[in-house]
């Protein structure tokens, strides 16, 4: 039997005052655009912490974000839950063509082959850009021995930057695959039933994670980088913001070096 105190939560309605508050304070501090049209999307998604915090109305949850107890413990585990993290393997492959093609042979022909390329995956949701670079130079690095890399993947949510260290992916995540790649670089579960893969250790170990917002003044990231990747994440800002992310991007990125961003 359900507690009549969950009963209520699955019933709570977001009025616009609440999603007023909520979207405002999720702009200010992410940069993300929340219009009234995603209002429905944003009360289904903030359901489960309502439910977590056994908190009954979107009201007592916004009073609580604010409070100086939800600034402290909260704000996170909302980002988690609301940030978008829709993402594929070899997604936008011009990009990978570009890089394996374009930079990482202007890479050789400047005769830098003992120089370690520092990639940076900014908005890496749960690992599968990430390690589709990885792949990518993995591949080159076997026909050129003394290259080597390191990738860099940053994320707002710290729950999907533990799903994508751990690299674990349904089996049909990687259908598209050619079946050569899927064969070195993805070990199947020994649990047939799950229909699971994982990335192998010598990826995994490649890339490091960390959590980074966006809308911080500066980016607390020691490297500076020979490639950037940030796609498909500047659509969710405004103009203003935009500029202010690049601007912040380009600082992390070596003078006429390259940046990624997505198609749109």
């Amino acid at each position: 039997m359900v507690d009549p105190d969950l009963n209520q939560i699955f019933s709570a309605k977001m009025t616009n005052d609440d999603f007023n508050r909520l979207s405002e304070f999720i702009f200010i501090q992410s940069g993300i655009k929340m219009p009234p049209v995603k209002k429905i999307m944003l009360q289904s998604r903030l359901q489960k912490r309502l439910r977590e915090l056994k908190i009954l109305s979107y009201k007592e949850y916004a009073d609580y974000v604010f409070s100086p107890e939800g600034q402290k413990k909260e704000i996170i585990h909302m980002f988690d839950v609301v940030s978008t993290n829709k993402t594929d393997f070899f997604r936008e492959p011009v990009h990978f063509d570009f890089l394996n093609d374009t930079v990482l042979i202007n890479f050789i022909n400047d005769q830098r082959l003992n120089y370690n390329l520092k990639v940076w995956s900014a908005g890496c949701s749960s690992g599968e850009e990430p390690y589709t670079i990885a792949i990518t130079l993995n591949e080159f690095k076997n026909k050129n021995p003394k290259f080597d890399y390191t990738i860099t993947g940053t994320d707002i949510s710290t729950q999907i930057l533990q799903n994508a260290a751990f690299a674990v992916y349904k089996e049909e995540r990687i259908a598209n695959i050619p079946l050569e790649i899927k064969k070195k670089y993805f070990l199947k579960s020994k649990e047939k039933e799950k229909k699971t893969v994982r990335v192998v250790k010598t990826l995994r170990d490649k890339v490091n994670y960390q959590r980074l917002n966006f809308m911080d003044n500066t980016y607390n990231i020691a490297e500076v980088f020979d490639v950037v990747f940030c796609r498909n994440v500047l659509i969710y800002f405004d103009r203003e913001t935009q500029e202010q992310v690049i601007g912040k991007l380009c600082n992390k990125l070596k003078s006429g070096e390259y940046l990624f961003i997505g198609h749109s």
